[in-house]
């Protein structure tokens, strides 16, 4: 009676699914408004090495992100957030012939439906292949290197699309990233030419841009099913963002992007990116001010709605969350409120979980996660953010080679405030085994301190030989060969003499495992990490999630249901 019981709601649900390809796909501008306020998963499935990588867990990690996990997209949907955009990078895991590697196309599969499973709105784009710090990018905006990769940039987002046609509106896809002309310039074409503008070469980029972004769109639209009406994204050059005054040509971006031709209608949108400098937050919002009229004029006027897929703050030759925070939560609310108001989408460059926080659940800035949130949802929107600080934490690093490097401090450390970092290990070291490394204000200023045989290590730190700033501390191995050691913490030492602990990561080389013990005085999130029911409705480990992104056993009551990123209605 059971196994009928489950074989008729089976069938049920495979009846209810079916229409899903004829069904009618929100607009564009609906999605925005339902997607709520975003976030970036940045340097994991991004992550790149210049060269082809065929280890899967290695290249999520290779930029120091932990593997992720589904527990950090409960986490961030039960905060508020509503919709994840996935950078990805798909060059080192393409053959020759332009085909993906199943094992990473699997992998990214199961990120997006880490996001959708919760109910979130996912954006899947096509990343490093584009931008000028990546001497293997082979998306350029330039006519001649257009017409060279046309077959293999459609060939590549018709495998994209093919693997993902079923899903439902929630999933959104991106053409290509921060895309450059042959100069490498930013804020617009041409700029890094010998005269600073080529209006032939300006042109040139604009056109291939507009180019992309249309084979974009009528090959994801040739692959039918729910690609017929998917809601497609196509950025500016660069994603660039028009803003700022101190040079005529700033708004060409804007200007000159084309909406493509699509057979579907109003299910396009325009995105940008936009860090400004947050120094002093009257220039700022007089900056967001202009940016915002000419993202209306230049774009949203086109007929299709704007998503700020990338934004965050200058940080300016320093880290500006730590050096001015109050001024980067000014910002924060005021952006999101300001998008909000016009319409348009918003997605927080990475930070708020980083590194090993990721990896708990927990966000590594707090205070600048719920700015985002209440400026969204109000300021009666008040979840509990797990934080760093509610775990204890131990790392085991593991190291495989000569000169692999640990992070200790990943970001600007200015020596007029802080004098020096303590390390504790777990395991007292070998004798020459590991150096504190420092990084100072620009290349070839650095300080080393060999670890000796003990358990507690402080390094002061030399303004002398490092000039104004450290750039990154870490923890590099000296010698050949396999070694493992424990890490405790390391904390940063002010002259005031408070202390500032930070999240050791891999940096180079090294992985670093996360051992993390709940406080006994944690607030307990029952939603974050909870240990769910394995069965589905079909009686497989094929999860199924009710629409607060709770994981149900079987969905027998009647209600609307989501699994392997597509809804379904039991009655």
């Amino acid at each position: 009676m059971i196994m009928n019981r489950q074989l008729k709601t089976l069938a049920a649900l495979l009846l209810l699914s079916l229409p899903l390809q004829a069904q009618q796909f929100e607009t564009a501008s609906e999605a925005i408004s339902n997607m709520g306020v975003g976030w970036n998963l940045g340097n994991t499935l991004d992550a790149h090495s210049g060269e082809a990588m065929s280890d899967i867990v290695k290249s999520e990690t290779y930029w120091g992100q932990p593997v992720t996990q589904p527990a950090l997209m409960q986490m961030m949907k039960w905060a508020g957030f509503g919709a994840i955009r996935v950078p990805v990078t798909w060059y080192p895991h393409m053959d020759a012939a332009g085909r993906v590697d199943a094992a990473w196309m699997k992998r990214v599969h199961e990120v997006v439906d880490y996001v959708l499973n919760t109910g979130m709105y996912c954006i899947l784009n096509v990343h490093h292949d584009t931008g000028a710090d990546n001497d293997s990018h082979w998306l350029v905006a330039s006519m001649s290197d257009y017409n060279k990769v046309k077959a293999r940039y459609e060939g590549l987002w018709q495998q994209i699309a093919e693997e993902f046609r079923d899903y439902d509106q929630r999933l959104l896809f991106e053409a290509y990233n921060e895309m450059l002309d042959k100069y490498n310039s930013w804020c617009f074409a041409s700029f890094n030419s010998p005269n600073k503008y080529n209006a032939a070469d300006a042109a040139d980029a604009y056109e291939a841009i507009n180019s992309y972004a249309q084979s974009f769109v009528s090959t994801v639209r040739a692959t039918g099913g729910g690609n017929a009406q998917r809601n497609l994204v196509v950025n500016t050059y660069g994603a660039c963002c028009g803003s700022g005054t101190w040079n005529a040509h700033l708004k060409e971006p804007l200007e000159q992007m084309l909406l493509p031709k699509d057979e579907a209608q109003n299910h396009l949108l325009f995105q940008i990116h936009t860090y400004p400098n947050v120094k002093n937050l009257s220039n700022m919002r007089t900056e967001m001010d202009g940016m915002f009229s000419a993202l209306k004029t230049h774009l949203a006027d086109k007929g299709a709605p704007v998503i700020i897929g990338e934004w965050g703050t200058a940080n300016d030759g320093e880290n500006d969350y730590l050096v001015r925070r109050d001024h980067v939560l000014s910002y924060a609310d005021y952006m999101v409120k300001k998008a909000k108001d016009y319409g348009f989408a918003t997605f927080w460059w990475m930070g708020i979980s980083d590194g090993s926080a990721r990896s708990l659940p927990a966000f590594s800035q707090p205070d600048l996660a719920r700015t985002i949130l209440q400026a969204y949802h109000g300021s009666d929107h008040n979840p509990h953010l797990r934080t760093t600080d509610d775990y204890d934490m131990t790392y085991t690093v593991n190291y495989t080679g000569q000169w692999q490097e640990l992070n200790l401090c990943d970001y600007d450390v200015s020596m007029s405030n802080y004098k020096g970092i303590r390390l504790e290990l777990l395991d007292v070291p070998q004798s020459g085994y590991l150096s504190i490394k420092v990084y100072g204000a620009t290349d070839g200023k650095e300080q080393y301190l060999t670890v000796p045989q003990q358990l507690t290590t402080t390094l002061n730190f030399n303004a002398t030989t490092l000039g104004t700033k450290a750039r990154r501390i870490t923890l590099q191995y000296s010698k050949t060969g396999n070694y493992s050691i424990g890490v405790k913490s390391a904390t940063l030492i002010k002259k005031d003499g408070t202390e500032e602990p930070t999240t050791p990561s891999p940096f180079w080389g090294c992985t670093a495992d996360v051992h993390a013990t709940l406080k006994p005085t944690a607030i307990y999130s029952p939603h974050i990490g909870a240990t769910t029911p394995a069965a589905s409705a079909a009686g497989t480990a094929t999860p199924v999630y009710n629409l607060n992104g709770q994981r149900v056993a079987s969905p027998l009551r009647r209600g609307i249901y989501i699994s392997k990123g597509r809804r379904f209605v039991v009655r």
